[in-house]
């Protein structure tokens, strides 16, 4: 399909990301649905005659041919929701952009895809914590960190990456003919060559209020895990997090000091479990369940032998089979009183074999080889 169809479909006014997505899913051939006369449009679509008229009068036609004559004058990828490149955990949210552009050489489906967000004004314990994180990182494979080439924690995250080797993305409230703030676009130039610069917004798209909550439902949405590093109370670091959550995404947050702002938004989401403490890398490939990084032995990797009682080998299994569960299931499944249920739940946690979710959801994340009795 050419690519032309896709890009007008943004510029329609009336059509969001889920209107263009339900378009896509009705198996509609978009080639063809720019042929239909309006009655049609709307018989075939079910939309109003107002976007109808606005899709068959193609008014928008000259616009989307100069983006793509900017697009390949400038060697962008243009990414479309059924393209295999296009970010495969931005495509499972039901709002993704029907089109992402992207400039870059770094794949945007790596193994681990980790955010990293936090306020523009960053005391000396958010950069430390930032640095330390990413420091730590150094070696790990297939793992691509995203954030939002802000100031503070952003910046800092891009730099960090790339000081240890690692690739980064920026998402971008704005299109790719320009780099807000200015004073970053020599990192956005050394991001190209390790990693890459993407976007919803077509060229001409100014760094607008509105646009940047956009934006960070990508950064929340193309990630496994977001991490919030140091956030006041209000601010875009917060609103990224509480998107990770409406997408059922893992969520960290670094504790801070009580008498600081800067960690009032951190520990908001702590307190309301909206996020997970981490103090480090450790604590985030734990409750990822994913593979140190270093200092990983031999004897580690093996399978330690436990010897569960009945009712642990029962609640475990279960978790083990959904991959994550909620309590209320639990009880319904299992009948047990809900005092019996909370006690098994901290005798497997104890052991390191399930970890607690907000929500009242456990997921496991131990490997254990249960002994038969």
């Amino acid at each position: 399909m050419k690519l032309i169809y896709p890009i007008a479909l943004t510029k329609i006014k009336g059509i969001g990301p889920r209107t263009a997505r339900s378009i896509i899913e009705q198996g509609h051939n978009l080639a063809d649905l720019f042929a239909y006369p309006k009655k049609d449009l709307m018989q075939v679509l079910g939309i109003r005659e107002s976007i109808a008229e606005a899709i068959s009068n193609k008014s928008y036609m000259p616009a989307c041919e100069k983006e793509l004559a900017f697009i390949e004058k400038h060697q962008i990828q243009a990414l479309w929701l059924e393209d295999e490149n296009y970010p495969d955990r931005l495509r499972q949210c039901e709002d993704a952009p029907l089109v992402v552009y992207y400039k870059g050489n770094q794949p945007l489906n790596s193994t681990k895809v980790i955010s990293i967000v936090g306020t523009r004004h960053a005391t000396y314990y958010g950069q430390k914590i930032c640095e330390d994180l990413l420091d730590a990182m150094n070696g790990t494979k297939d793992t691509l960190i995203v954030s939002g080439l802000a100031y503070g924690i952003d910046a800092l995250a891009h730099r960090h990456a790339l000081k240890n080797n690692m690739p980064t993305v920026a998402v971008l409230g704005h299109g790719l003919d320009r780099i807000y703030p200015a004073s970053h676009r020599e990192l956005a130039t050394k991001m190209l060559d390790q990693g890459g610069l993407l976007t919803e917004f077509t060229s001409g798209t100014l760094p607008e209020r509105n646009n940047f909550p956009m934006r960070n439902r990508i950064i929340a949405g193309m990630a496994d895990v977001t991490i919030v590093v140091e956030a006041a109370i209000k601010g875009g670091a917060l609103i990224t997090a509480e998107m990770a959550n409406s997408y059922n995404r893992d969520v960290c947050a670094f504790p801070g000091s009580i008498y600081e702002k800067s960690a009032e938004g951190t520990n908001y989401l702590i307190k309301t479990n909206r996020a997970h403490l981490i103090r480090g890398l450790q604590d985030l490939e734990y409750l990822m369940n994913w593979e140190l990084s270093t200092g990983t032995t031999e004897k580690q990797l093996s399978l330690p032998l436990l010897a569960l009682t009945k009712d642990q080998e029962l609640l475990f299994t279960l978790i083990q089979q959904k991959g994550q569960l909620a309590i209320d299931y639990m009880i319904e499944f299992t009948k047990w009183p809900q005092s019996k249920l909370a006690l098994i739940l901290l005798e497997l946690e104890m052991q390191s074999l399930i970890h607690a979710l907000p929500g009242k959801q456990y997921k496991i994340v131990g490997q254990v080889e249960i002994q038969k009795n």
